[in-house]
């Protein structure tokens, strides 16, 4: 089910907020099947001492059995979340917003583990185990040795292989392999395409044009890698003067990207031979010379839509030529997680947006807007969980 919002943007009328408790629905998976699982998860991956696993216990027990529960007296932002929720502790998990019930999942999965307490698990990523063992992969090997082939193709084709590796993130090999002699796979990569702006995002970056381009990263591993060897692309052919690099605070979605995994993705790129290895050694410089600067802000773990961000990141956001978001999240909160009609364009729900915004997203949540009314037609024709299940994606810009 859904709860009406008076949100507005331009002429378009708000649209119900997704919650979780449809049985059944995508939103309700997430809260009844993925987190327990999660917690499970988390609790195997370290050897975490009986505070930590009572702790996780207790949360198991009030997502499934219970009501939504403050944080702590003691805990460092109990203000900021009893602002953020007031409307819906005491309620059943299910009947709160979709988004606001995620992140206020991974705040308590934190809270439970003492990432933000005194003692010796504070600052340790729960998920961090995770992160590397993508990174360490078989498969980023596979994808890194793939970028030898396009170090020898014009820089436009490189500019779309890289743009689409960027796009499907932990499917980079479809961008990668685009020009590689593959291309019945760049063909699948391209049909899997419901929106396409990638012309309008290069008629943004013109080369030469001392652009500032802000990137906000969505998953480190297997997503961040192809991210940084586009922003690498970017610098190198004079897309961009400068790119930021947004990344997560604390640890966020399980593999949401941290300055942390920033610095293991250049050196993962660095110690492989060949053209990874020189992309690597560039970014590290560019870090150095300033051209490529990492921030972080806290907004980029709260509850919230863009449309509620604070005045300083608007200012950063509109000093930029170009802001690419990055994955599925990121769109929820660019257009609002809600029950949009999917032919609702995207440059009027992004209106509010300071300056140009390209989404760059492959689609693994119901939320959608922007699809020709054919596109759609042939989507739902097609009876496949196409809204959910990553096997589409998007490039939306609106100028």
């Amino acid at each position: 089910m859904t709860e009406k919002t008076s949100r507005t943007s331009g002429d378009v009328t708000g649209a119900p907020v997704i919650l979780s408790n449809e049985p059944g629905s995508f939103a309700w998976g997430v809260l009844a099947k993925r987190h327990p699982a999660l917690i499970q998860q988390v609790r195997d991956v370290f050897p975490y001492g009986r505070r930590q696993h009572e702790a996780l216990d207790a949360l198991l027990d009030e997502i499934t059995n219970g009501v939504i529960e403050p944080l702590a007296a003691a805990e460092h932002d109990r203000e900021r979340w009893a602002d953020w929720g007031q409307v819906h502790f005491g309620r059943s998990w299910y009947d709160a917003p979709f988004l606001w019930a995620e992140s206020y999942f991974y705040r308590r999965l934190l809270g439970a583990v003492g990432y933000f307490g005194t003692g010796p698990w504070q600052g340790v990523d729960p998920f961090a185990p995770f992160k590397q063992a993508e990174l360490r992969g078989d498969s980023v090997e596979e994808e890194l040795r793939a970028l030898d082939a396009l170090a020898s193709v014009s820089a436009d084709e490189r500019a779309v292989a890289l743009l689409h590796a960027s796009l499907w993130g932990n499917r980079a090999d479809l961008g990668f392999r685009v020009l590689a002699g593959e291309p019945a796979v760049g063909d699948a990569a391209a049909s899997a395409l419901v929106a396409d702006d990638s012309a309008v995002l290069w008629q943004l970056l013109p080369a030469g044009a001392s652009s500032t381009v802000a990137v906000v990263a969505d998953n480190a591993g297997r997503e961040l890698i192809p991210d940084l060897i586009l922003i690498d692309h970017l610098l190198e052919q004079r897309h961009a003067e400068q790119v930021v690099l947004h990344v997560k605070p604390h640890p966020y979605y399980v593999s949401d990207a941290m300055t942390t995994d920033v610095v293991d993705c250049l050196r993962r790129l660095i110690e492989a031979p060949g053209e990874a290895g020189r992309i690597g050694g560039r970014l590290w410089k560019a870090m150095a010379a300033g051209s490529l600067e990492v921030r972080t802000h806290p907004f980029f773990c709260a509850p919230l839509p863009y449309e509620d961000m604070p005045e300083d990141l608007r200012d950063e956001f509109e000093s930029a030529t170009l802001t690419i978001l990055k994955g599925d999240l990121n769109y929820r909160r660019l257009v609002g997680d809600q029950l949009w009609d999917a032919t609702v364009p995207f440059a009027d729900l992004t209106a509010y947006f300071p300056g140009s915004v390209a989404a760059l997203r492959t689609l693994k949540s119901d939320v959608i807007v922007g699809l020709e009314q054919g596109v759609l037609d042939a989507l739902e024709r097609s009876g496949a969980a196409w809204r959910t299940s990553g096997t589409h994606a998007l490039i939306q810009v609106r100028r």
